[in-house]
């Protein structure tokens, strides 16, 4: 696997023309790299230092388009610059691109060079600080799950997206026949990204037709969702560079088993699992418990950042392996939080409730708080749940429903109190905007169902 590049070395490949492209990039509000392409000799020159870029890119929807109500950002306030403050650590090659580099920014007033609140890598840095200060680092791993189709986006754009066929045929989880017919997108996306820098686990196929999942070994917080960040963005763009395209959108057919993104998490104290005590119960510390506690109190308070859309709550859904309730539980997939690893040094907490199309910045964020105050609170862990959690009323559940997801958002005493009430009034906007623009559309089943009958 490749280092990151230094600055030197980037000269270097200058230098000798290996290297003519660097991406400069950040995260927007929905988890996707925006930026700017620059020529090498400029970036060296200058805009390593840093670049500016509109306000208006960390207050849009998944459409580009530009809604009110956002205090950071708007028409009356003239749509102005942000700084792109080029963090050097994560300059790397993106190998699928010829003669490319990449680099991830982070956001800064263009006034006062302080950070931007609300942009998804310092939410998530405000978490990590609040950790490092007493003693903690967090340890992150996510899964990315997707499904490959047969057509070039292109195509199913123009065709509206109703001939979506994937390139499986059949349930392919764990499927080595099956996932052979994908190797010409999976093999490429591993290699690439292994070179770009990225340690790759494995892929394997998931438990529906065309669906793959890539795995990824864990790292520190903020590293770890600058990985899944550039992994997304790298199975798209490659899975396009084949003739195909791959999709991350949670629920793609009311038929099929939706895709999600589990996230995997552990503190860690002067290099040792801070989770791993070997007198504790499944070898769980009681700093484990007091954080896993305070995941499972206050997961209905983030589930806005684990599905932040419409589609996103389709996924939940009985028999789907995707959870509908809050609990934990020992090595169970019904449940909310699996705990893994248990009665060994790796024993982790793995929550299963956020979808494919999560920002994973915010998402870990949300986590780490909830986590934070369950340590602060020294909460207590309630048992482990048992058995089919989809059936068991007396687990409580998440918010079923955008709408309500966004209420227990919004009112989220915890969260206002380890983010701030302008990062979550901001993302609130976000959510209230994403229901008003399904309200006024209407849909395919209301035509097909009411048509004629009604």
């Amino acid at each position: 696997m490749s280092a990151a590049l230094t600055f030197d070395a980037l000269k270097d490949l200058a230098a000798s023309v290996q290297v003519d492209t660097v991406l400069v990039c950040f995260v927007d509000m929905q988890g996707r790299l925006m930026g700017k392409r620059f020529h090498v000799s400029n970036f060296l020159e200058a805009a390593h230092e840093e670049t500016h870029c509109c306000d208006y890119l960390l207050a849009t929807d998944l459409e580009m388009s530009t809604p009110d109500g956002y205090a950071a950002s708007s028409w009356q306030r003239g749509y102005g610059d942000y700084v792109m403050k080029p963090d050097l650590s994560t300059l790397r090659p993106m190998p699928w691109l010829e003669g490319t580099v990449m680099v991830l920014c982070d956001i800064l007033d263009h006034h006062t060079h302080a950070p931007v609140p609300h942009a998804p890598r310092q939410v998530l840095k405000e978490q990590i600080a609040r950790l490092a200060a007493i003693g903690l680092t967090p340890m992150m791993a996510t899964e990315l799950e997707f499904f490959i189709f047969k057509k070039p986006l292109d195509q199913l754009r123009a065709e509206g997206y109703r001939e979506l066929e994937t390139l499986g045929a059949y349930n392919e989880d764990y499927h080595i026949f099956q996932t052979s017919k994908e190797e010409h997108v999976m093999r490429p996306l591993r290699n690439h990204l292994y070179a770009a820098g990225i340690p790759v686990e494995n892929s394997k196929g998931e438990a529906e037709a065309g669906q793959e999942e890539l795995n990824i070994r864990y790292a520190d917080a903020l590293a770890c969702a600058d990985h899944h960040t550039i992994a997304k963005h790298a199975a798209k763009e490659i899975a396009w560079q084949q003739g195909h395209s791959a999709s991350f959108l949670p629920k793609w057919h009311h038929t099929r088993v939706g895709s999600a993104s589990h996230v995997h998490m552990s503190l860690w104290r002067d290099g040792a699992n801070a989770f791993h005590d070997p007198e504790g119960t499944h070898h769980m510390s009681a700093l484990m418990r007091q954080f896993m506690a305070g995941l499972i109190t206050y997961a209905p308070d983030c589930t806005y950042f684990f599905a932040p859309y419409i589609n996103s709550y389709k996924r939940f859904a009985k028999g789907t392996f995707a959870p509908t309730k809050t609990a934990w539980s020992v090595d169970n997939r019904t449940a909310g939080f699996r705990l893994c690893g248990a009665d060994t040094k790796a024993v982790r907490v793995e929550c299963r409730i956020p979808g494919s199309d999560m920002n994973p910045y915010l998402a870990q964020a949300a986590l780490l708080a909830a986590g934070i105050r369950g340590i602060e609170d020294k909460l207590d862990l309630a048992a482990a749940a048992t058995g089919d959690m989809y059936d068991d009323d007396s687990v409580p559940g998440i918010p079923k429903t955008l709408r309500a997801a966004t209420e227990q958002f919004t009112a989220s005493k915890m969260l206002r109190a380890a983010m701030g009430d302008a990062v979550v009034d901001h993302y609130t906007r976000a959510a209230t905007w994403e229901q008003e623009e399904f309200n006024r559309v209407v849909t395919d089943w209301e035509i097909a169902r009411g048509f004629e009958k009604a």
